[in-house]
């Protein structure tokens, strides 16, 4: 799905990073706990998250998200634009609640990153395809 889609789907205002909007991401995040990022595949993933810190933008680059987007109407703190810009990471804030963003975006067609059970036992990490 391309990030312009994400952006109209959320109804959400770009902050940074307008010039990616053709970016395409193919799974869905939602977590306010960065940890979380680095244990499975989040590449070209988008972030749905509450937390409006550098630290976000950071974890996200190291990650390899595609873009953040903050939930409920959120604001970027200016030191997480100005490296959100300098790490060229789209930036964006959306209106709705993380479970309701999550929840469009489902409905839309992206999936989240999932560790899958595969067989029997066999777990397979994977992003949501």
């Amino acid at each position: 799905m391309k990030l312009s889609e994400v952006k109209e789907i959320l109804k959400a205002e770009v902050v940074a990073g307008e010039e990616h909007l053709g970016r395409t991401v193919v799974a869905g995040v939602g977590s306010d706990l960065m940890s979380d990022l680095l244990t499975g595949p989040t590449a070209d993933a988008v972030l749905l998250t509450g937390l409006n810190n550098v630290q976000v933008v950071k974890t996200a680059v190291v990650a390899g998200i595609g873009a953040v987007i903050l939930v409920r109407g959120k604001r970027p703190a200016p030191d997480m634009v100005r490296h959100a810009k300098e790490q060229q990471l789209p930036l964006l804030t959306t209106p709705f609640t993380m479970f309701s963003a999550c929840g469009r975006l489902f409905e839309k067609g992206l999936r989240g990153v999932e560790k899958k059970a595969v067989g029997t036992g066999e777990v397979k990490e994977g992003l949501g395809r």
